[in-house]
């Protein structure tokens, strides 16, 4: 019988309004000086702002660390501890999208260790080189539905001397508590709805094809797909539908509870192009992934034909591909590379690095240099 290891989220307090008891989980948490992380565009409006204000009121001393970039990179990682050790903070409240989160997360987890950042790239058993004593407890607190990150023991950054994504790792970067509060996503634009929601899909997608034997995750990753199809429309046509954006947040925690099982060349190629680029994450996402699943098709056509059943589509690989290039054309999601003024002047490093990405290896099929130079010449001809 096939052996497995399976992990499932931190406890999750979900539903409007639940941002009110941030105060008690920090005292159940037992933080007492928090360092409040968030990204640049957030930190200023007025959800965040109500916030902080909210933790001022309850009497807890809290500091504001928001000197993230949209793909953040290891500088930020930098400053926020430095902030961290030097206002004498015990904890850390991640605040935002999944750039917010997972800085957030790196920061406590780096507080107390003394090698460098990047000794604990999830490589191995890199992970048990850190000091579990010195990482700080987490309270995660999404304002977007897409990452996951606050389900999530992995942050990502950005290497600025290789222009790569890595992914530093240890199971005590599972934050204490999340809270879901759907009322915090109200105020997304609507490129970042679509995009975070087209990340959430992705997540969902590429878990569920993955190779390996975890039907638990296949499972959660199948209704998470089906929360995406019905919910991101209505969010996007109506952005203050509370309950649609409440799905959205569950989809979006689902698919980093599912994608434990595996990524795959979705991730494996946008990873690179945001690096290089500097593209949204979702949204790239959101373009490589038709022609990801064309490229996929011989060793997925049976699970795709059962996902699309699942949601009432015919159950065939092709009504799921066509149910997927709709649901992007309504939503204005671009349909090449180019749009997103990608080149081709890097297509060769990219197909290099894409291969060497971790998430590489959870594809269906082998991602090889040419396989991987084959998506993202479809993704700048727009060729499904």
């Amino acid at each position: 019988m096939t052996k497995a290891n399976w992990n499932y989220p931190t406890a999750i307090k979900f539903g409007p309004g639940r941002i009110a008891e941030l105060p008690e989980v920090l005292k159940a948490t037992g933080i007492t000086k928090p360092l409040f992380v968030t990204d640049a565009g957030l930190v200023n409006l007025p959800v965040t702002q109500k916030t902080i204000q909210l933790l001022k009121d309850a009497g807890i001393p809290v500091g504001v660390f928001a000197e993230v970039k949209p793909n953040p990179i290891s500088a930020n990682v930098e400053a926020g501890i430095k902030v961290l050790r030097e206002g004498g903070h015990d904890g850390v409240i991640a605040f935002g999208g999944g750039s917010g989160l997972d800085v957030g997360k790196v920061i406590a987890f780096m507080a107390g260790q003394t090698r460098p950042m990047w000794d604990f790239e999830d490589i191995g058993d890199w992970w048990t080189r850190a000091d579990p004593k010195g990482i700080f407890p987490i309270i995660a607190v999404p304002t977007t539905a897409g990452t996951g990150s606050e389900v999530g023991r992995a942050g990502v950054i950005t290497d600025e001397t290789s222009h790569t994504k890595k992914v530093i790792f240890h199971p005590l970067m599972m934050p204490k508590v999340v809270i879901a509060d759907p009322e915090l996503t109200l105020g997304m634009p609507r490129f970042i709805t679509v995009g975070t929601g087209m990340d959430a899909l992705a997540h969902c997608l590429e878990a569920y094809c993955a190779p390996g034997y975890h039907p638990l995750a296949d499972g959660i990753a199948v209704e998470g797909i089906r929360l995406v199809f019905e919910n991101l429309p209505k969010v996007v046509a109506d952005p203050n539908d509370v309950e649609a954006r409440g799905h959205m947040m569950s989809a979006a925690a689902m698919g980093a509870t599912a994608f434990q099982k595996g990524l795959g060349a979705i991730h494996a190629l946008s990873h690179p192009v945001g690096a290089l680029y500097d593209t949204h994450h979702g949204m790239t996402n959101a373009v490589f992934m038709p022609y990801v699943l064309m490229v996929n098709k011989p060793a997925i056509e049976a699970k795709i034909a059962r996902l699309a059943a699942y949601l009432g589509l015919s159950p065939t690989f092709e009504a799921f591909l066509h149910a997927i290039i709709g649901l992007r054309l309504r939503l204005d999601v671009p349909h090449t590379l180019a749009e997103f003024k990608v080149d081709g002047s890097k297509r060769e490093l990219i197909g290099d690095m894409a291969i060497l990405d971790p998430t590489a290896g959870g594809n269906p099929v082998e991602l090889t240099k040419a396989r991987a130079l084959e998506i993202f010449d479809r993704a700048m001809e727009g060729r499904v």
